[in-house]
């Protein structure tokens, strides 16, 4: 017996991402995201999940370069 998405559920699921999460937009040459997605799998990881590690390791190392 398989769990049933139910409006309400899809409701509630709404009202959490709405005052949990922040929502970013990116656009990427054509055929990249394929090889984004590919590669978040390889890693065992979301394509969500990567970027924010890409992000977060990307700023790591700014601050690390622009420290004095």
């Amino acid at each position: 017996m398989g769990n049933k998405y139910t409006e309400k559920k899809k409701l509630s699921n709404e009202r959490w991402n709405s005052a949990n999460l922040d929502r970013l937009s990116i656009a990427v040459p054509k055929g990249k995201r394929e090889v984004i997605n590919a590669h978040a799998a390889s890693m065992g990881e979301s394509t969500n999940a990567f970027i924010g590690r890409a992000i977060d390791e990307a700023m790591e190392n700014d601050k690390k370069r622009s420290a004095p």
